[in-house]
């Protein structure tokens, strides 16, 4: 669950709206592009708490407006994840290795309404979920993330992320020391962005 909760929290925030969310917010938005489809890569390194060395994996994203996440690991072994608003799919080749309804799994509930608050904008979610911060200038914003509630701290702890028209680097830090860095990369936009095999995977 700690992986499903990492991936795709910080695919769906490759799309970050953070409108109305902070005081440089209006200038934020003007800088980042919406597109409907985006897809690219993404280079993400996991730091556990006690471990010297990394976890470091590779692959590819696609954030679909309306529709979902899709996290295709690559490197170091191949699976893909797929979020929708009712459910988290984790797939090994064709094979379904497990699926969580947000229904029934309070924490995937949880996790899918902030993504989905992200994806879509949703001022008052987002506001009443987590204290904001930022900075912006010409071309470039940051923007730091802490939950307001104790569990969804503890879930997901705190957010650092930065960009231009698109998100570039995301950190989230979990109270209990773990660290996650993605660095995303190679955008595309538009219908061509997805590979027929991940076009049908929507």
């Amino acid at each position: 669950m700690n992986k499903v909760k990492s991936v795709l929290l910080a695919a769906a925030l490759a799309l970050f709206n953070p409108a109305h969310a902070a005081a440089p917010v209006a200038k934020i938005q003007a800088l980042l592009a919406k597109p409907p489809i985006m897809c690219g890569r993404f280079d993400q390194t996991k730091q556990l708490a006690g471990m010297k060395k990394p976890l470091a994996s590779n692959g590819r994203f696609c954030v679909v407006a309306g529709k979902g996440v899709l996290w295709r690991t690559l490197q170091p072994f191949p699976s893909t994840l797929r979020l929708t608003r009712d459910e988290i799919v984790n797939y090994q080749g064709d094979r379904v290795a497990m699926r969580l309804d947000a229904k029934t799994e309070p924490t995937v509930r949880m996790i899918n309404n902030v993504l989905f608050s992200l994806l879509s904008g949703d001022l008052g979610q987002l506001e009443s979920l987590f204290e904001v911060d930022g900075t912006v200038d010409a071309t470039s914003w940051n923007v730091a993330l802490k939950a307001r509630q104790a569990a969804l701290e503890k879930a997901i702890g705190t957010i650092k992320l930065d960009g231009g028209a698109y998100v570039r680097n995301i950190v989230m830090s979990e109270a209990g020391g773990d660290k996650t860095s993605i660095v995303f990369s190679a955008i595309q936009t538009g219908e061509t962005a997805m590979t027929k095999e991940e076009a049908a995977l929507f």
